[in-house]
C-alpha cells in the first residue's frame, strides 16, 4: 500500500533512500540502502525541528535539512519528505473508476461536492484500493461516465504554495526530491511489511501518538477502512503532567517514559481523553463492520511509554502493543544507534513508510 503524491522526480531505484518525517517537535529521518536483495536501515537521525511562527521559511527548512543529511553522514541526494497532517486533507471516497489524472481534475473542480469544503490553490492526488477478491465494484449512472463502476480511493489534497516550498527548499539544501507523501499513511506502509500477516488476516487498528495528534488508522484484512485524527498528542500528556506534579516540561517528559510509580495516577487522568476518544473509533468500526478490533498498535514518542500502554488496554478493552517498524529492515547501524533502536524505533514510522514509496 503505497500513496505517493505525484511530484518530484519520480526517478528510477538509486542506492541510497532518505526519507524525512517533519514533525512539529522532532524531525525523523532514515537512510536506507540494499543489501543483496534486502534493503538495509544504514542510519537514522532524530533532531529537534526548526522554531518558526506559522510557515516554515525556504532558507530555514533548507538548512534543517542541511543538518538532516549530515546527521545521516551520506551524499545521497534524492530524499522524499512526509506532509504533516496540519498541512494535508485525506480523506477515502467513492470515485467512478476513471484514470487517475481525471479523477485529480474533478476533485479539483468541485472540493466542496467530494470534501465538504473548498479548497483553492490545492493539489490533489488519488490511491485506487485494490477490490478484495470476489468482490465487484459498484455501478453509477453518470451523465459523462455512463455505467462506470466505483471505486474505494484515498484522496489527499495539499496547498500548492506548501508543495512549491518544500521542493524549492530541498533544491536550495543541494537535493532532489523523490516524492512527497501524507505522513498519516507512513505508518500504515510499514506496518504491511513489518507485520505481513496479521495486516492481511486481521483486525487491528495502528495509533501513532505525535506530538500534537494521534492518528488511529484500523486495517480490515488489509483494507484501510477507517482513519481519524485526535486532536491530543505527547505534548498534551507531557504539559498536564507537569502542570498537575508542579515540575517542569523536561522533568515530566523523563517521567512519562520512565514509569515513576508516583505519577501514574496522574498520568491516567492526562491518557483518559485519548484513550476514551480511541474506543469510540474502534466502537464505529466494530458496528458497522459487525468485526471486533482484535489488536492496537502504537508507535510514536510516547509509545516509549509502558505506563501509557498499560493505562490504555483498560480503556480500549484490546490489547495494546508497541511495535517498531523497522523489524522488517536489515540492520547496519553504527553500534551506538544499534544500541538505542529498541527505545527509538516506535518514533521511525512515518519515515520508514515514506521510504517505502521511493524503494
Amino acid at each position: 500500500m503505497v500513496f505517493p503524491f505525484s511530484f518530484g522526480s519520480k526517478r528510477k531505484q538509486h542506492s541510497n533512500v532518505i526519507a524525512v518525517d517533519l514533525g512539529a517537535r522532532t524531525t525523523k529521518a532514515v537512510l536506507l540502502q540494499p543489501q543483496g536483495e534486502v534493503w538495509a536501515l544504514s542510519r537514522y537521525a532524530l533532531l529537534d525541528a526548526p522554531i518558526f511562527d506559522k510557515h516554515i521559511s525556504t532558507e530555514l527548512l533548507a538548512d534543517h535539512l542541511k543538518s538532516v543529511v549530515k546527521a545521516l553522514a551520506t551524499d545521497a541526494k534524492y530524499v522524499t519528505l512526509s506532509v504533516g497532517l496540519d498541512a494535508t486533507v485525506v480523506r477515502q471516497l467513492e470515485l467512478p473508476n476513471i484514470p487517475i489524472e481525471e479523477m485529480r481534475m474533478v476533485l479539483k473542480n468541485n472540493p466542496r461536492g467530494y470534501l465538504q469544503q473548498d479548497l483553492p490553490h490545492h493539489v490533489f492526488d488519488c490511491h485506487v484500493f485494490p477490490p478484495r477478491p470476489g468482490v465487484a465494484g459498484k455501478v453509477v449512472e453518470n451523465l459523462k461516465y455512463p455505467s462506470v463502476a466505483k471505486s474505494k480511493v484515498l484522496v489527499v489534497a495539499a496547498r500548492q504554495k506548501l508543495v512549491d516550498d518544500y521542493q524549492a527548499a530541498v533544491k536550495a539544501a543541494g537535493l532532489t526530491v523523490d516524492y512527497i507523501v501524507p505522513g498519516l499513511i507512513g505508518p500504515i506502509n510499514a506496518f504491511e511489511m513489518a507485520l505481513p500477516e496479521v495486516y492481511a488476516n486481521e483486525s487491528v487498528a495502528l495509533v501513532d501518538i505525535g506530538f500534537r495528534h494521534t492518528v488511529v488508522c484500523v486495517l480490515d484484512r488489509g483494507e484501510l477502512v477507517l482513519t481519524r485524527v485526535v486532536n491530543v498528542g505527547g505534548d498534551h500528556l507531557t504539559a498536564g503532567l507537569a502542570e498537575a506534579m508542579r515540575i517542569s516540561y523536561a522533568e515530566a517528559e523523563g517521567i512519562k517514559i520512565a514509569m515513576a510509580p508516583e505519577s501514574q495516577s496522574i498520568l491516567e487522568l492526562q491518557v483518559l481523553p485519548l484513550g476514551q476518544e480511541l474506543r469510540a473509533s474502534l466502537n464505529f468500526f466494530e458496528h458497522q463492520h459487525d468485526r471486533p478490533v482484535t489488536q492496537v498498535y502504537v508507535s510514536g514518542g510516547s509509545a516509549r511509554s509502558e505506563m501509557i500502554l498499560d493505562i490504555l488496554r483498560p480503556i480500549l478493552m484490546v490489547d495494546c502493543t508497541r511495535w517498531n517498524p523497522t523489524r522488517f529492515l536489515q540492520i547496519s547501524l553504527p553500534e551506538h544507534q544499534a544500541k538505542e533502536l529498541e527505545q527509538v524505533g516506535s518514533q521511525l514510522g512515518v519515515a520508514v513508510g515514506a521510504a517505502l514509496v521511493a524503494l
